[in-house]
């Protein structure tokens, strides 16, 4: 994605509003707000950044277009702790916690206690993004798979949703998630298959996740993979600030974009978006809980 800072603070223009209540399942509201420190190499968080956006305004902004709970997620210990906390200091939203594969370097047994113990809490329904990632070489693969297989222990433990991240590695998750075994709640997050792997998906009751790309004009196949999705399998999200969809390609992403690629999604089904709003939402309780 190509994201620059020039003209970051002519951020997206909200979306129409949708007319039925839906939630953002995956965001990182830490990144979004500046608590992390953007590197040089990740423009996408300065553009984020530059922005200057606050917790509230963010859900100010989301419930205007009826995007009305987020869903921020956690990729290290510093981000998962403060993931944890913006969730339980602000209604409507809910936290995940977890080691990124790409830092699952970091997955020690005394970081993976905390991990555990932030997934406890009440405001935390999900350990995650966990999962392999093969397009970057920042981890070596057996860090990776130890720290998957520790992360989807905890969620069994803690019986909290698992939030995978699946990049360039379909085939090695699903083997792992049927050795190890699979917790009662799986969630692909910016599902990235074709047909085929979303075949493999539903048949195991696994949730998919639909992000901004599934607009782009080179990912039919993640149309005809959305298309193959049974709805009561599926969720949509954000992943902001990454991932905006068309017409926004190159700008930072937020939550309040979530109605494009809600309309994408619903066009694609044969649905009136109202009723694929509801049955997201119907989804959400089943995988995050009662809000």
């Amino acid at each position: 994605m190509d994201v620059t800072l020039e003209g970051v603070s002519k951020i997206p223009s909200p979306p129409e509003p949708l007319s039925a209540p839906v939630f953002d399942s995956h965001c990182h509201l830490d990144i979004m707000v500046g608590n992390r420190q953007a590197s040089s190499g990740d423009p996408v968080a300065q553009a984020a950044q530059a922005a200057s956006a606050s917790v509230r305004s963010i859900l100010d902004d989301s419930r205007a277009v009826g995007v009305t709970r987020l869903v921020t997620i956690g990729y290290d210990l510093p981000s998962s702790r403060w993931n944890a906390e913006a969730a339980a200091e602000h209604e409507g939203i809910y936290a995940g916690v977890a080691i990124h594969p790409n830092e699952a370097h970091a997955a020690t047994p005394e970081t993976l206690a905390e991990i555990e113990a932030l997934a406890g809490r009440a405001e935390v329904r999900a350990v995650g993004e966990t999962g392999l990632d093969y397009y970057r070489d920042w981890a070596a693969k057996e860090d990776q798979h130890a720290s998957f297989r520790a992360h989807i222990e905890i969620a069994k433990r803690t019986g909290k949703a698992l939030v995978i991240h699946d990049r360039d590695a379909h085939d090695d998750v699903l083997k792992v998630l049927a050795e190890v075994g699979a917790p009662p709640v799986v969630v692909f997050h910016s599902f990235s298959g074709d047909p085929e792997m979303a075949k493999k998906c539903a048949e195991a009751g696994y949730f998919m996740s639909f992000s901004g790309p599934v607009t782009y004009k080179n990912a039919s196949y993640l149309r005809e993979a959305a298309r193959v999705a049974p709805t009561e399998l599926m969720l949509v999200e954000t992943d902001a600030p990454y991932l905006p969809p068309v017409p926004y390609r190159g700008k930072p992403n937020a939550p309040y974009l979530i109605p494009l690629t809600l309309r994408c999604l619903a066009e694609v089904k044969g649905v009136h978006p109202d009723q694929l709003c509801e049955a997201i939402s119907v989804n959400g309780v089943t995988v995050f809980g009662e809000w």
